[in-house]
């Protein structure tokens, strides 16, 4: 009785491993995505010979700040958003790994 018990408790692990399914990995969604922030307009006075005005020559100036500040901000998410992109491309590895051990 305990050889038949044991055989069958054998059986269903192995019936059980083999229907084990893999994990498919989610990619980030795209909404995750932060949005790199635009590169203030160039005036055209920057690349005439007498250049630009004062206040125009300030107003570039004060909008490269702006977005001095806000790539500053932007780097932190976009790194954040790249580990999960690192992180969906392992665990892609990983799930056709483990489809390819229910072949074998």
């Amino acid at each position: 009785m305990r050889a038949v018990l044991g055989s069958l408790l054998v059986l269903l692990a192995l019936t059980m491993g083999a229907r084990a399914a893999c994990t498919r990995p989610e990619p980030p969604p795209p909404e995750s995505k932060p949005a790199k922030p635009p590169l203030p307009e160039k005036p055209a006075c920057l690349d005439a010979k007498g250049g630009c005005p004062g206040w125009e020559a300030y107003s570039y100036n004060d909008a490269v700040k702006a977005y001095n500040a806000q790539a500053q901000a932007f780097r932190p998410l976009a790194e954040v958003y790249v580990q999960k992109l690192n992180a969906y491309v392992k665990a892609s590895a990983d799930y056709a790994q483990c489809e390819v051990k229910t072949l074998q």
